[in-house]
């Protein structure tokens, strides 16, 4: 399986520290997802970590970055989003449901489908699949190694999304949540979960 981390929606100050040590830890996979944010932020993250990781960043939205600092590539956030004008590369896209993985896989590197538990980041994302959806989608093929879990996975359910036959999983609050920005400088604690999640992935 896969793991993909997806960055807090919100910049904070720590965030090119970490987001290093994450990388130095063995971290393949980096989704750069900040909404409504002005790109001069992700400009200035992106001066702010080690060049070499670039390829392994899947940028959403301001898809000019990808370009610009080489990126892996882009990611549509869902999945009847039209391509950026004469975009040629990697696309990845967010399925809402099990009724696009068909058409969507067909165009992607591979795709997210949420909301498969609540989420840990943001409480209004509930979980949208019940495990016996899950469970008839994967027996049809439409789960495979090109559709990734995502919303609300941690530790605890990650062998689930391996039993459903999914090929990764799309990791946010259950990371994030280890670090207090506004009160912590040590983020020790932070890098020890992701080992774990690695291990589990494994």
């Amino acid at each position: 399986m896969k793991l993909i981390i997806l960055t807090k929606a919100t910049f904070f100050v720590e965030e090119d520290k970490i987001l290093s040590a994450l990388f130095e830890e063995g971290m393949e996979d980096l989704h750069l997802y900040k909404p409504n944010s002005e790109p001069v932020y992700a400009e200035r993250l992106l001066t702010l970590l080690p060049s070499d990781y670039y390829k392994r960043i899947i940028v959403h939205d301001h898809f000019y970055l990808r370009e610009e600092f080489g990126l892996r590539g882009i990611h549509l956030n869902n999945a009847t989003d039209p391509l950026p004008m004469g975009y040629r590369g990697d696309v990845t896209r967010t399925c809402h449901s099990i009724a696009e993985l068909h058409e969507a896989k067909k165009q992607s590197k591979y795709v997210f489908l949420k909301t498969i538990f609540n989420s840990q980041s943001n409480p209004e994302d509930r979980q949208t699949q019940n495990y016996d959806e899950l469970k008839e989608a994967s027996r049809r093929g439409l789960i495979d190694k090109k559709v990734y879990a995502m919303g609300g996975i941690n530790l605890e359910n990650i062998r689930i999304c391996e039993e459903l036959g999914f090929g990764g999983v799309v990791v946010c609050g259950d990371l994030w949540n280890r670090f207090n920005i506004h009160h912590e400088a040590d983020y020790k604690d932070l890098i020890a979960h992701f080992q774990k999640l690695r291990k589990a992935i494994s």
